[in-house]
């Protein structure tokens, strides 16, 4: 498998969980746990991009690199883009967007991700779905959803239950619904492209930043997730259940 790096966004500014990436888990702070799976999935390299002293304090001390980042990022990827920028990767070079509120996303699908990039030439990103099986999700709008081709390339993402059934049989039964995995590999010479594109219509009116990628006519390839990642930090309650899970 392609040797990849692995940069893990960390915002201090949250609107729900301030200070997120770093409050106490099981008695280490939050990153440090994020920070334990990339390690465990054999990344050549790990890189924490923030734009909070504290954040990076608390990286360094932990004994992984930190990249400063500027504070006015609209979204994780274009953070990302800075990142390639700065370090001079190499276009080839795949980049793994791990969150830095995803404590429990397991090692393999950091290498699941990498290997769907690595085995398909034509894509720009690669990503992950899980089946979704209850109609609440489906009608959800901050469950992602994801249809895609035969060969797995993404034909659209959106926050509305997609694809939707004219017929209007029961959603209880939908089997073709899938959620999207906000777990992505990207080649350095995508990222490096993404920096300059202007932010497309489809982006700002679902708020997905993929969609800025597939509008402008990118390759998303997308496979069903070999298991499911644990939930990811964005209320206290999740907190709760992530410390109950690690301990």
């Amino acid at each position: 498998m392609h040797s990849f790096v692995v940069v893990i966004p960390a915002r201090y500014q949250s609107s729900r969980l301030p200070g997120k990436p770093l409050l106490e888990i099981a008695g280490k702070p939050m990153i440090a746990h994020v920070i334990e799976r990339a390690k465990e999935s054999g990344a050549a390299d790990i890189v924490v991009a923030t734009d909070n002293a504290e954040i990076a304090k608390t990286v360094t001390a932990l004994g992984t690199r930190v990249c400063m980042t500027r504070d006015d990022h609209a979204s994780g990827t274009d953070r990302l883009a800075e990142v390639v920028i700065k370090e001079q990767l190499a276009d080839d070079q795949i980049v793994v967007n791990l969150q830095g509120d995803e404590p429990l996303m397991p090692a393999s699908l950091l290498e699941q991700v990498v290997g769907l990039l690595d085995n398909e030439p034509r894509a720009s990103i690669a990503t992950l779905s899980t089946a979704i099986s209850d109609a609440e999700a489906l009608k959800d709008p901050n469950v992602v959803k994801v249809v895609t081709a035969n060969n797995g390339r993404a034909l659209y993402f959106s926050r509305a239950p997609i694809p939707w059934d004219r017929e209007g049989n029961s959603t209880e039964h939908v089997t073709t619904a899938q959620r999207h995995l906000g777990l992505y590999a990207y080649r350095a010479d995508f990222l490096k492209r993404y920096n300059a594109l202007p932010p497309s219509p489809l982006e700002q009116l679902e708020h997905l930043e993929q969609l800025r990628a597939l509008q402008a006519g990118d390759w998303i390839q997308v496979a069903q997730a070999t298991c499911l990642p644990g939930p990811g930090v964005d209320t206290f309650d999740d907190l709760i259940k992530v410390e109950a899970k690690l301990r």
